[in-house]
């Protein structure tokens, strides 16, 4: 298991696109890796075992739940972040390296989740309120306190920084050659560091 990896686990929908680059970049600007199940394409490999490969090599998972709705096109509920969410929190309770797992779980409202997931009741669920910024605060306050990690700065810079990160994307891509529907996971995580070195010396 690796200290400083980062288990994503949140809708890859593109109305959640902003959110999960918002959750990325502050991971990359805490001093810590993301992973998720976006960050390769090995068609020899199913993906659920990706996820639990994934899952057994990252120390802290960020999860949002808050994606749950009905399908328009299938009219049944999206339960994939429930089910990695119950992945994660199954590792983390065998084996002692497991134990160290440390999850960040986020949902729109306190104690909505408990309306269609309750058997995570007595969990510190975090509400994004549907607010990048406020999302970004909670995560990296989370990391000071979860992982003592005081050079972590505060969530307001950091949310300002993505901002600003965002401002700039397009003119980054235009000098990559890249088109923003290119754009890869691994793509925006070399991008977003390569930014906030230049911005502020290595996260």
């Amino acid at each position: 298991m690796k200290d400083k990896d980062v288990f994503i686990n949140c809708p890859f929908s593109p109305d959640y696109e902003e959110f999960f680059q918002a959750i990325v970049f502050t991971v990359v600007r805490s001093g810590y890796t993301p992973r998720c199940a976006r960050e390769n394409d090995d068609g020899g490999e199913a993906r659920i075992e990706k996820i639990c490969r994934i899952i057994g090599e990252c120390r802290y998972g960020v999860h949002d739940i808050s994606n749950t709705e009905l399908d328009a096109a299938s009219g049944l509920p999206r339960f994939n972040m429930p089910l990695e969410l119950g992945l994660f929190l199954g590792a983390r309770n065998f084996g002692p390296k497991r134990s160290r797992k440390k999850a960040l779980i986020f949902d729109r409202q306190k104690y909505r989740y408990q309306q269609f997931i309750s058997d995570i009741a007595g969990q510190d669920i975090h509400a994004h309120e549907g607010k990048i910024d406020r999302l970004v605060e909670e995560i990296a306050t989370w990391f000071r306190d979860e992982a003592g990690d005081a050079r972590v700065p505060g969530g307001r810079a950091i949310a300002a920084e993505f901002k600003r990160f965002q401002a700039d994307l397009p003119d980054i891509l235009r000098v990559r050659k890249l088109e923003p529907q290119e754009l890869t996971f691994k793509d925006f995580h070399m991008l977003a560091a390569n930014w906030i070195v230049a911005d502020n010396g290595d996260p």
